[in-house]
């Protein structure tokens, strides 16, 4: 049998290697797949009980984290987030003339939901952890 080798395309290539915070007894995944239209803007800032770990297969995606920049992750590229009390801004679409999709698998802490949305009344609470916008 071959040994895998990325260099001819032949078998696994490492994409992503991150430790993630603890995962509890009993906790479940969920594999999503996720498909925006152009400029889609994404889900509304939202935290998830759970790590989440992405791909993204076509277009572009604007990815934002509490206490991060705001970037974008091409197809091809990776993401993932730690969950918990971190909230997620932003997961839309960077283009305006062509769909984006990703696949995430998320993890879900044992009797919790795999998201939940984060009030107005809460961002602005925890504005002061949100990195500087690009405009600002």
């Amino acid at each position: 049998m071959r040994e895998a080798n990325s260099e001819d395309g032949f078998g696994p290539r490492m994409l992503a290697d991150v430790t993630p915070p603890f995962i509890p007894e009993g906790a479940s995944a969920m594999t999503t797949l996720v498909e925006w239209p152009p400029g889609h803007p994404g889900m509304p800032p939202h935290r998830h009980s759970g790590p989440a770990f992405g791909y993204v297969l076509e277009g572009a995606i604007r990815f934002e984290l509490e206490g991060e920049p705001e970037r974008v992750i091409k197809a091809g590229e990776t993401l993932w987030e730690p969950g918990g009390d971190k909230i997620h801004y932003q997961n839309g679409n960077a283009l305006p003339d062509a769909p984006s999709t990703f696949v995430v698998v998320m993890m879900c802490a044992p009797g919790r939901p795999m998201y939940t949305l984060v009030e107005e009344e809460e961002l602005k609470e925890r504005a002061h952890l949100r990195a500087p916008r690009p405009t600002d």
